[in-house]
């Protein structure tokens, strides 16, 4: 079994700085886990607790069927992947892929057998003599996780191993990480990451984590879920805001009244829209706000339900689709994803359907009401 559980967990660095509060989690046998958040929220020194590198303060976890807070980091069966790679710049491709094998004095014809398996898996055999320096970004890349294959390892970490690397070799690694995780489906991996779109595109499950007031008021789990749970069903504002490029447009608003199709609600700006979502422990006049992702706002003919008609104070072309910014209602202008030029300008004023079952409703605590 290459389950993971960590039961309680805490970790601190000294009396008044904590990291990672009130950790329960568990990650299920070949599952592709990734760790998300914003910077300093945890994610890589939870990564390394798992690994052995960081003691946790206080809690448990298990890998499979065994308990390993104190067991050493060789002995977990873990294999990790670094961001800056950690290749003995002294040793060839083969030689660095090989040497945990050897200090484990594994026979030299199955470190042999290992090595090249790896190196054909990875499509670096023709690699296998060079010397680090010789290598490019992605193929340093490819020796790490090499290096991480041949010790058949039960949990692959990966500490974002991408984030060295340009936008389109990020793009084809994150396709041969993916690929990986084929190949070895009885591997349980937990991948760290801050890029949302990485998360997204390889997750089995996303562990959503809160960094700074929000971690130590909630504890450093936002959210663990499936990623288009998180992405349709976020559980608050924070979920809501993280997840999304750009990000989710958030409408002050006041709570009018249940109705049997949703929660009808005057936004600040004019318009009412009904969510259909549970506003019936609400009471009318409550604050509460309405978020509605940009690429969910379609442009409409003119104002009609369940539409937002504002000016049009800028619009940013990017071929395929536009970023047009609306004025009006709140702080931050709303945003409107469209296909093509938008067919709008500065200066217009522009009206954008938000689908009902598109919107979402939080309390005036920032907590998402249920959908109905």
């Amino acid at each position: 079994m290459t389950s993971i559980t960590l039961s309680g967990v805490n970790k601190s660095f000294g009396a008044n700085f904590p990291v990672i509060r009130d950790v329960d989690l568990e990650i299920a046998d070949g599952e592709f886990c990734v760790f998300l958040g914003p910077s300093g929220c945890g994610k890589s020194t939870l990564l390394r607790m798992v690994a052995g590198l960081e003691m946790a303060y206080s809690g448990q976890i298990r890998i499979g069927d065994r308990v390993v807070d104190k067991v050493e980091p060789a002995d977990r069966q873990v294999a990790m992947v670094f961001q800056n790679y950690a290749l003995y710049p002294h040793m060839s491709v083969y030689e660095n892929m090989a040497f945990g094998l050897r200090q484990a004095k594994t026979p030299k014809d199955e470190i042999d057998r290992r090595v090249k398996e790896a190196a054909r898996i990875l499509q670096i055999e023709p690699l296998l003599d060079r010397m680090p320096k010789a290598l490019s970004g992605g193929q340093r890349q490819r020796v790490a996780i090499g290096r991480a294959i041949v010790r058949q390892p039960k949990v692959f970490l990966f500490d974002e191993p991408l984030s060295n690397l340009d936008a389109a070799l990020r793009v084809h690694m994150r396709s041969e990480i993916a690929t990986l995780h084929r190949n070895f489906p009885a591997a349980s991996m937990i991948y760290v990451t801050h890029d949302q779109t990485e998360a997204m595109a390889l997750a089995d499950k996303i562990v959503l984590l809160h960094a700074g007031k929000d971690m130590l008021k909630h504890g450093s789990i936002a959210q663990v879920g499936k990623p288009l749970d998180l992405y349709h069903r976020p559980r608050n504002l924070f979920v809501a805001g993280f997840l999304g490029s750009p990000t989710m447009n958030f409408i002050a608003a006041t709570f009018i009244g249940q109705e049997t199709a949703g929660a009808h609600v005057a936004l600040k700006g004019g318009e009412e829209l009904l969510v259909p979502v549970d506003g019936s422990k609400l009471a009318a006049g409550a604050p509460v706000t309405l978020g509605v992702r940009p690429e969910h706002l379609a442009p409409v003919p003119g104002p009609a339900g369940q539409t937002l008609t504002r000016k049009v104070s800028a619009v940013e072309h990017f071929g395929e689709y536009s970023f047009v910014y609306l004025d009006g209602g709140t702080p931050a202008p709303l945003i409107a994803k469209v296909p093509g030029d938008g067919g709008v300008k500065a200066g217009d004023t522009a009206s954008y359907q938000a689908p009902a079952d598109c919107c979402h409703l939080f309390d005036a605590d920032g907590i998402a009401l249920t959908q109905i």
